[in-house]
């Protein structure tokens, strides 16, 4: 097919690997807009869907192969929810099989991922089409209903008639795109967390990158909750071999946002482009292990750079997102560090820059070892060198728990040259 300057998209999936039919392609150089609905809590109680995300079908990108690195730059991120819902959970037992987010069963008839029917509104809205049990992997221990501003820049908790309010109009407030596939978590009317506390909108992506080398579903795309993969006793499960094969979309950095570049790793010819998991807002480590999933607009633009080799997302963030070490120094900074160089006649590192580099695994350790070892074959350093400069010249922040972060430190210049990337750094941070 002939390459697209522009490709929209407004279909989602929930299993993504090497076979998944893909959209577009859009040019290396191109632009693509994609809708996204409410889809964390979403397909949680979705027993329909093989995943605890859905994410846009995947968009091919012309000239991207195995081993090419795929820079995203998120232009714009317009939320066009007018509400949104979460909270803990704890899974219901005898309602799923090894995994909740995946194999969910009804605990009446005993059909795995069967088709669901909604009734009313309140935890037990959602049942199964064949024979009208209640059915949900989750209970929410304790939930709660937000409201946006017309311009969505702040949220604001909401009481229990309000909440059951808006779940009476759940699809309205919702506002989820043609096409959408789960029910919403706002039918639940959730309010346990106390009303009227405010939070700021930062629109975040979630779920955002390229497809990974072997079909899993798509909330499982890192090395966390990849690991529940393995050997599992449903018809996903995957070997620690493959799991390796991960792409790390799933990422939950809430730095991922607008004005943020990232540059995705390519696992798959033609990369696949996937988008999903838009939140409101979250705070480092998604303590509560979700946030306020909801319906949006993403436009970003692509580009590939051939053979980077990335085994996992760069991120180059907003300066002012950097943990404060990564952050270039000012003008009076430098003027200090030149008198301190000419007292012990040394040569200042001027020609620095700050990347991020994401580190997935089981656990928070596996996954700062994932980043530092990314991050040392990416700069072709000694790995305890890269410990030495994350320690002073930047930070490592947790994107979610349980094992995903973000490795932030200056490196030289001429690196980021070797790698291809020295212009996209110089191009974000004015250089």
């Amino acid at each position: 097919m002939v390459a697209s300057d522009t490709v929209y998209v407004s279909e989602f999936v929930d299993l993504i690997g090497p076979k998944t039919d893909m959209l577009g392609p859009v040019r290396d150089g191109g632009v693509l807009t994609t809708g996204t609905e409410p889809a964390c809590y979403g397909p949680m109680i979705t027993p329909e869907i093989r995943s605890g995300h859905t994410i846009s079908r995947p968009v091919a990108v012309e000239g991207a192969a195995v081993g090419d690195g795929l820079v995203l730059k998120i232009k714009k991120i317009s939320i066009t929810s007018k509400a949104a819902a979460s909270g803990t959970e704890t899974a219901r037992e005898g309602s799923y099989v090894g995994d909740p987010f995946v194999a969910k069963k009804c605990p009446g008839c005993g059909k795995v991922n069967p088709n669901t029917v909604v009734k009313g509104t309140g935890k037990d809205a959602i049942r199964c089409a064949d024979c009208d049990t209640p059915v949900s992997a989750f209970d929410v221990t304790n939930g709660y209903t937000m409201v946006f501003d017309d311009g969505r820049t702040v949220g604001v908790t909401v009481d229990k008639a309000t909440a059951e309010d808006i779940a009476r109009n759940a699809k309205e407030y919702a506002a989820a795109p043609a096409g959408f596939t789960c029910h919403s978590i706002l039918l639940l009317a959730l309010a346990d967390t106390p009303a009227g506390i405010i939070s700021k909108v930062r629109p975040m992506l979630g779920n955002f990158g390229t497809l990974p080398g072997v079909e899993m579903p798509s909330s499982h795309n890192a090395g966390d909750f990849g690991t529940f993969l393995i050997g599992a006793p449903h018809d996903h499960a995957i070997t620690a071999e493959e799991l390796a094969l991960r792409s790390d979309s799933h990422m939950d950095v809430d730095t991922v946002g607008e004005g943020t570049i990232v540059i995705a790793p390519v696992k798959v010819d033609r990369a696949g482009i996937v988008v999903g998991d838009v939140h409101a807002m979250q705070g480092d480590g998604e303590i509560s292990g979700h946030t306020t999933d909801v319906s949006a607009e993403v436009t970003m633009g692509v580009e590939v750079i051939k053979k980077l080799g990335n085994d996992g997302p760069i991120l180059i963030p907003k300066m002012e997102d950097l943990p404060p070490l990564a952050r270039l120094p000012s003008s009076n900074e430098l003027e200090i560090a030149r008198s301190v160089a000419k007292k012990y006649n040394l040569e200042l590192q001027t020609a620095v820059a700050p990347i991020s580099v994401v580190g997935t695994g089981g656990d928070l350790n596996a996954a700062t070892m994932n980043g530092l070892e990314r991050m040392a074959q990416l700069c072709s350093m000694d790995i305890n060198e890269v410990k030495n400069r994350v320690t002073i010249t930047g930070g490592i922040e947790i994107g979610r728990l349980p094992g995903v972060v973000h490795i932030s430190s200056l490196v030289p210049m001429a690196r980021l040259e070797q790698m291809g990337i020295a212009n996209l750094v110089k191009e974000q941070y004015g250089l």
